[in-house]
């Protein structure tokens, strides 16, 4: 009588061809071995805050709310907080940036016990308003970038400067002034 074998102790017995070949490992040793991402891998942005103007042309073009700007008159301060965890890496922020603050990562790790690691905070001083001590819209960064860009012989430079560090009321009371004057038309 021929002695049949229960189907488990078959399938100890055969062999798969791959097997009298050398074994290379399907895993890696993350996260204790730096892992090759591709050129084109978008990571988690992060703020430069030395090249931050305070625009906030990012937040404008932030699609899930990653980025959001504060105003605080009473103290002079415009707050940009980018919020990684909401950060969906389309890269929006990177491309609108004038000055090339929001800067792409090859950073993927985002995990963490604490939320508030996930957290940028970018402050920069409100300027303010040269006649009544108000604060403006604008941080003093925006304003030297805006005279920093403005091309020499086309706009008058000075007029610019002048009118730009003031409030909306007081530009108004300086144009109703001028217009009186005759040196406005």
């Amino acid at each position: 009588m021929v002695e049949v074998l229960p189907y488990t102790e078959k399938l100890k017995l055969w062999r798969r061809p791959e097997e009298s070949k050398k074994r290379i490992p399907v895993t890696t040793d993350y996260p204790f071995v730096e892992v090759e991402k591709p050129p084109e891998y978008r990571g988690v942005p992060h703020i430069d805050p030395e090249l931050c103007i305070g625009c906030g042309a990012c937040v404008n073009a932030c699609p899930p709310d990653a980025l959001i700007m504060e105003w605080d008159k009473e103290n002079g301060v415009k707050r940009l907080t980018f919020n990684a965890a909401r950060c969906i890496r389309c890269y929006r922020c990177v491309e609108v940036c004038p000055t090339g603050a929001m800067q792409g990562t090859l950073r993927f790790e985002v995990a963490t016990p604490s939320k508030e690691d996930l957290v940028e905070v970018v402050e920069h001083r409100l300027a303010k308003c040269e006649r009544c001590g108000n604060y403006l819209d604008f941080t003093e960064r925006q304003i030297e970038y805006m005279l920093k860009i403005l091309p020499d012989g086309i706009f008058d430079k000075e007029g610019i400067r002048r009118r730009a560090y003031l409030c909306k009321e007081c530009r108004m009371r300086e144009t109703v002034e001028e217009v009186k004057k005759g040196e406005l038309r």
